[in-house]
């Protein structure tokens, strides 16, 4: 019985035609072709920028330069323009978007339904459309010089061939010269790629899961979102095999259309056939043509895994130029052909009739694209602008992290300094310093620290969470992995290599093996990664800021002994920390009643409410104050302070000196009495620098200021003093006043809170600090306006402090005396 015929329902003749038009015809409208950059000046009615003054010049040269202005406006020749720089070696890869096609249909009312036919074959369609573009290649406006490379000759005297072949068939009307041509493979000098439809009202259009990728989209344009798991070498793969003849001396071509083929051995053409000589061939790698290869794994997003299941993978095969655009770790949307590849030889045998599937990438698209490669457009750049001019603009991206998670300012706080990052620099001798700063949040269970942790490693570029019980130290340093391309052994990276130049997340520190956990210690200072194993030696870069969650050692933090035995992690691994945070669940009515008030909104309207720290501030200033901002604008403010390199001056320099010669008599004190969990090192010093400088940053300022040191000595001490409440049973029954004068006895000691113009104090036995900076330091720890006045003027009366200079500083009285000589 005869299989059933089916004869073709496309006209591809005039589909090539239809194409062949659109190449020529298409035009962009004026609306794409206008481009205003920020920071120019907006035209006018006259067309006139205001740096341009009309009387310097007579009527003819400003009627020319209207017009001059007016020419951006008109439509142009898109895909023509295109196809110029193509045929002058300018470009490489033609890239046809489906969105003009379709406003090309509408235009010229073709029915040949080029973009659903487009979708449906998209394989044979790049064939039909390289065809046309063949066909509509202009000749080039200048030739082939010795400059040029050698590619460049070797592919002019190839298409020049062709051109005489056509000629002399049509001349001597002998079609079969034709077949003597070069193919069309080898003439072609461009890879023609596809952009999907974008996504409108009628035809919504969305990224496919890998597990929803099925055999009805095999031959179709499709796009899939995964997250990158592993990308190999760029390999050449042979696309066009050149063999020359020793017998004849005939050049064979041989199109490759799989990944596997068998050389040819036998020389096919028909003198060696006629006299029956059987030539050998010989490959030529100059006359073949190889393209850029490079395979890449994707895997399913955790949001797209259902219960129970684990994610799957799909292969991504890059050609051309889709080559090195995805690099592990990525959130990428994968547009591309859906195609099966047959196993071949013994894998056949097993196989059956199974085949295995790929997808041939044509357009990637980044989802979290690091911060120099960011594009932020005008109108947010403009609001940014704008909220940085007013000042309170570090109180505003503090609370708009996490805002669904109640409280913990000062730890968001660091967590914006830890997006922001300090300043890396290079020695004169390679020496490098970090400038990545590293934070580990300790506390009791409940206090949104993994909610926290999961919150940034979506708002970094490149963020990557991992979970300590769940982590080895293979997993976060790298493993030896046979390449499945190449069979050699290759490393592949693990979570600190995947998160190179972001953020790496890791959850339950605490519950690390020992052994894992010292995998970090590199990491966390040198910012690099010594892999020795299996025959290969080498160091890998790991510029990664660590941000680790972790649980006392039982559970609870038990206020009944020391912090040290609380805290179950070595010295050496604390020191290597900018800041630890103690977040510790503490009963208290009023916290208690306005923590239940946000988790209940939140879970009503599944939105953070209104933020509560509007501390009686203006209309206007209330209004800037709840303000919060969205993770793409956190990412696009951040992008832009990193790109200041904020400098230490002297004054600033000196300031840093006293305060740290301050901090380590502070903690030889605090270890006499054993409350020290994190000693007072040179690196504390240098984590203090690296908050200095995120801040000047978030300033936009190339100066790092003595207020900034301040904010950063405040958020190194912020975590120490919240054990001074949760010490054991000396501490109760003590009230405010004494709790606020001894917060303010610590801030004395430490040397913080010194007004801007400290270099008389100490003079006669008193010591100032600043008014303005002390109340936001008692504030910030949880006291009332009411409780800092009344411990003002209990204190005042008791003669201890005096208020000076119309309420700015606060005067202690013979506090230069005792203590204080032993550092002189």
């Amino acid at each position: 019985m005869a299989l059933l015929q089916h004869k073709f329902i496309v006209d591809y003749d005039a589909q090539r035609v239809a194409f062949e038009n659109f190449l020529e015809k298409f035009k962009t409208s004026p609306q794409d072709t206008l481009t205003h950059a920020i920071g120019q000046i907006s035209i006018g009615e006259d067309d006139l920028s205001d740096e341009y003054d009309f009387m310097d010049e007579d009527d003819e040269a400003h009627e020319q330069r209207r017009k001059q202005r007016a020419a951006p406006k008109l439509p142009t020749h898109k895909y023509a323009d295109m196809l110029q720089k193509l045929a002058d070696r300018a470009l490489d890869e033609v890239l046809i978007e489906l969105d003009d096609i379709v406003a090309y249909e509408q235009e010229y009312d073709e029915e040949l339904k080029l973009v659903e036919s487009i979708e449906a074959n998209t394989k044979h369609y790049v064939e039909v459309i390289s065809r046309a573009i063949d066909n509509k290649l202009p000749p080039p406006t200048r030739g082939v010089t010795f400059k040029d490379d050698v590619l460049d000759v070797i592919m002019e005297r190839r298409q020049a061939r062709n051109r005489d072949m056509a000629q002399q068939a049509e001349a001597t009307n002998n079609p079969e010269m034709l077949e003597s041509t070069f193919p069309a493979q080898l003439t072609r000098r461009y890879t023609l790629v596809f952009k999907p439809r974008t996504s409108t009202a009628d035809k919504p259009v969305k990224a496919l899961a890998v597990r929803d990728v099925r055999g009805e989209h095999l031959g179709h344009l499709i796009t899939v979102r995964g997250i990158a798991t592993r990308v190999s070498d760029v390999k050449p793969i042979v696309q066009v095999g050149a063999y020359t003849c020793d017998r004849c001396g005939c050049e064979i071509f041989q199109p490759v259309g799989d990944r596997q083929y068998a050389p040819l051995t036998m020389c096919p053409s028909e003198e060696c056939t006629q006299n029956q000589s059987k030539g050998q061939l010989f490959q030529s790698s100059r006359a073949s043509k190889f393209l850029p290869f490079q395979e890449v794994k994707i895997q399913e997003m955790a949001e797209q895994v259902p219960i129970g299941q684990i994610p799957r993978t799909l292969t991504v095969t890059c050609y051309g130029s889709a080559v090195r655009q995805v690099n592990p770790g990525d959130v990428v949307d994968i547009s591309g052909i859906f195609l099966p590849t047959p196993y071949t030889g013994f894998k056949a045998m097993r196989a059956g009739l199974l085949t295995d599937t790929y997808v041939e990438a044509h357009h990637i698209l980044q989802h979290k694209k690091a911060y120099d490669e960011m594009t932020v457009d005008d109108e947010l750049l403009r609001r940014i602008e704008k909220f940085s001019q007013s000042g309170s603009v570090y109180e505003m991206l503090a609370k708009s992290i996490a805002p669904e998670i109640f409280g913990h300012l000062d730890v968001k706080k660091a967590l914006l300094l830890l997006l922001v990052g300090g300043v890396t620099k290079e020695m004169g001798d390679g020496m490098r310093i970090r400038g990545d700063i590293n934070i580990c949040l300790m506390g009791d269970p409940g206090v949104a620290k993994s909610q926290l942790l999961k919150y940034i490693s979506k708002v970094a570029p490149r963020g990557v969470y991992t979970s300590g019980r769940g982590s080895s130290g293979v997993g976060l340093t790298a493993a030896v992995m046979r390449d499945p391309v190449t069979d050699e052994m290759v490393l592949e990276g693990g979570a600190l290599v995947l998160a190179d130049n972001g953020i790496c997340c890791i959850d339950e520190f605490d519950k690390m093996d020992d052994n894992d956990r010292t995998a970090i210690h590199e990491v966390m200072e040198q910012q690099t990664i010594s892999i020795s194993k299996a025959g290969i030696s080498t160091t890998l870069n790991a510029r990664t800021s660590i941000l680790a969650a972790a649980n006392p050692i039982y559970g609870r933090y038990n206020p009944r002994i020391s912090p040290v035995e609380n805290i179950n992690l070595p010295a050496a691994l604390l020191s290597r920390f900018d800041v630890l945070f103690l977040l510790l669940d503490t009963p208290t009515r009023d916290s208690d009643a306005q923590l239940a008030k946000h988790v209940a909104y939140v879970h009503m309207h599944s939105r953070h409410p209104d933020l509560y720290a509007n501390n009686g501030a203006t209309s206007a200033d209330g209004e800037a104050q709840n303000v919060v901002f969205t993770p793409h604008e956190v990412r696009a403010y951040v992008a832009k302070a990193r790109t200041y390199r904020p400098t230490v001056p002297h004054s600033v320099t000196e300031y840093l000196t006293k305060t740290y010669v301050r901090l380590r008599k502070a903690q030889k004190t605090a270890e006499s009495k054993g409350q020290q969990f994190a000693h007072t090192t040179p690196r504390t010093l240098l984590g203090v620098v690296r908050l200095a400088q995120a801040l000047a940053r978030l300033r936009f300022a190339d100066v790092v200021s003595q207020d900034d040191v301040d904010e950063a000595l405040r958020l190194v001490e912020a975590s120490k003093e919240s054990l001074a409440a949760h010490e054991g049973p000396r501490r109760r029954g003590r009230d405010a006043n004494t709790r606020i004068m001894e917060l303010v006895k610590t801030l004395l000691d430490t040397g913080a809170c010194r007004p801007d113009d400290e270099d008389a104090d100490e003079e006669d036995g008193t010591v100032e600090l600043s008014m303005r900076k002390v109340r936001e330091r008692v504030l910030a720890k949880g006291f009332t306006e009411d409780q800092w006045t009344g411990a003002l003027d209990e204190y005042t009366n008791l003669d201890v402090w005096q208020t000076a200079g119309n309420g700015t500083r606060l005067v202690f009285i013979n506090a230069g005396n005792g203590d204080d000589d032993d550092m002189e």
